[in-house]
């Protein structure tokens, strides 16, 4: 049997997706050997630019741009082979239109070592029957029949695994850490607000996968003691909550969540919860706020969320990735893990490569992959023949990393001390045409009117720096003001509540940083 699978993420279906399959159904169902031809919807599978992407199975062939006019011919010419013979090795004789068929043995893919993504792409995300037989819930299974919790958390210390929301906490510490503390019921939380410009790793894992997220929760309730849990996601990925829930549902009806799991005393339930889109909600004591109900504004620290978080009970909260990454080790070892990527930045990190980028979308490389790898081979440098000025990673909390150092590491350490962050994953090209001022000042007011507005130096302090920025944008500023933009950039980091104030100034001063020249020429003149 020949197969295909079209992508059903959202960046695909945005590019007409849901027109290519509706015209290969079409096709599939007018064919004499329609029966023998399985089209199917599956996750990201990575060059989300462009899309729609549509892959053939059992050749591995992946087609990008393909028009749904061209579903008649690609029909046609699996039905010519299936018939003259029933070697499925016989090279498909056919070639899109309006698309063209990706060469798989370039870097995009090659470069890529897919843990969290290794069945997005393969599997129909809305059909647990699907992920049961690449090992959905196997893991569960396997823990809750002959591990202890203390075991789990112990593997989880050794692999090294990381936060992957952006801190980069070591993930077994923090799940040790909540299991010591007392009390019979205890919450597990899985932050998918994912707020960042440019940013869409967490969307196309649930989108793709979320029975390994769920998985995962799963097994973190059991390690630290934990009967209910929540996911809390953003309104505006409504395809990914529509595939939540269908999968929370699938897997309360076939056992794999809910009471007596597998035939044990443990029991773990789960709910959604969809925030309004506040950015500030990233921050996980805003976040346990609106769980509760109440307006999403952080809260002083201690006590932290491991200690009285969800309704006053410990709770433990990990992101969309790391809990994805749980299953692959426990089921491959804490060492396999612990030997892929660096010192102290062990595994897998998938990013969101976008902006002035030749080939954008969905990427997964190993911890200690330069920016050069991802950007200049992965990504194929910058379009219409300009070079790559500077990468934006972290979103408004991170910085921007000058051209001249790509060769940088993609690790929590190495882009710390270029004045930016990992984040969660979000990586923004920057060619020569970009306003580096204006690029701060863009950033800047989008932290401004996303925070919450509960601490002073956040609430008026972001303010008075966009105001500084627009001055020198309009070539109305002295050198006095420039200083003033650095000296109140350094306080609003050193003096706001959470983690939103804490980075808001990093885009502007990595940018004072690297690309001082750019505020210089704006200054009037002494």
């Amino acid at each position: 049997m020949s197969g295909l699978r079209y992508c059903a993420s959202a960046g695909c279906l945005a590019r007409g997706s849901g027109a290519l399959m509706e015209a290969l159904n079409t096709a599939i169902s007018r064919g004499e050997l329609g029966d023998q031809i399985q089209l199917r919807p599956v996750g990201c599978l990575g060059p989300c630019s462009q899309g729609p992407l549509l892959a053939l199975d059992p050749d591995g062939d992946l087609y990008a741009g393909v028009d749904p006019q061209d579903a008649e011919t690609l029909v046609a010419a699996l039905a010519r082979r299936l018939h003259q013979s029933s070697d499925q090795a016989t090279p498909l004789e056919w070639a899109p239109a309006r698309g063209q068929r990706l060469d798989l043995s370039e870097p995009f893919f090659q470069r890529q070592r897919r843990i969290v993504l290794e069945h997005c792409g393969l599997i129909d995300p809305t059909d647990l029957e699907q992920a049961i037989a690449v090992g959905a819930y196997g893991q569960l299974e396997r823990v809750l029949q002959g591990w202890s919790p203390e075991q789990v958390v112990t593997e989880l210390q050794r692999s090294g695994l990381r936060g992957r929301g952006g801190a980069g906490y070591p993930t077994g510490l923090k799940w040790a850490t909540v299991a010591r503390m007392p009390g019979a019921r205890k919450v597990v939380v899985c932050n998918a607000d994912e707020g960042d410009p440019g940013a869409f790793m967490d969307r196309a894992v649930l989108e793709g996968d979320p029975h390994r997220v769920l998985e995962g929760m799963a097994i973190a309730a059991y390690a630290v003691g934990a009967d209910h849990g929540f996911i809390y996601i953003r309104a505006e990925y409504e395809l990914a909550i529509e595939r939540l829930r269908l999968a929370i549902e699938q897997a309360v009806d076939r056992g794999r969540l809910g009471a007596g799991l597998f035939g044990t005393g443990f029991g773990f339930t789960l709910e959604l919860r969809v925030g309004a889109g506040a950015y500030v909600c990233g921050e996980e004591t805003a976040l346990i706020a609106s769980i509760e109900g109440k307006r999403g504004t952080p809260r002083p620290r201690p006590p932290y969320p491991a200690e009285r978080g969800v309704g006053g009970r410990p709770t433990l909260i990990n992101n969309v990735e790391t809990f994805a990454n749980v299953a692959p080790i426990l089921r491959e070892g804490a060492d396999w893990f612990a030997a892929i990527g660096s010192a102290g930045s062990s595994g897998t990190k998938v990013f969101s490569l976008t902006g002035h980028v030749r080939r954008g979308g969905l990427v997964e490389v190993p911890m200690g992959t330069s920016l050069a790898t991802v950007v200049l081979e992965m990504g194929e440098g910058s379009p219409h023949g300009s070079a790559v000025k500077a990468v934006q990673t972290g979103g408004p909390s991170g910085g921007c990393v000058p051209a001249d150092q790509l060769d940088t590491p993609l690790d929590y350490e190495s882009l710390q001390a270029l004045g930016t962050i990992m984040g969660s994953g979000g990586m923004v090209v920057l060619d020569q045409s970009t306003d580096m001022v204006a690029l701060a000042a863009y950033f800047m007011a989008f932290c401004r009117e996303e925070s919450c507005g509960k601490c002073v130096p956040c609430r008026a302090g972001t303010v008075q720096l966009h105001g500084l920025l627009e001055k020198i944008l309009a070539g109305q500023a002295s050198h006095a003001d420039l200083d003033q933009l650095e000296t109140l950039g350094a306080m609003v980091m050193d003096t706001s509540l959470c983690g939103l104030g804490q980075s808001a100034p990093k885009p502007m001063l990595s940018t004072l940083r690297y690309f001082r020249g750019e505020y210089l020429a704006r200054l009037e003149a002494p």
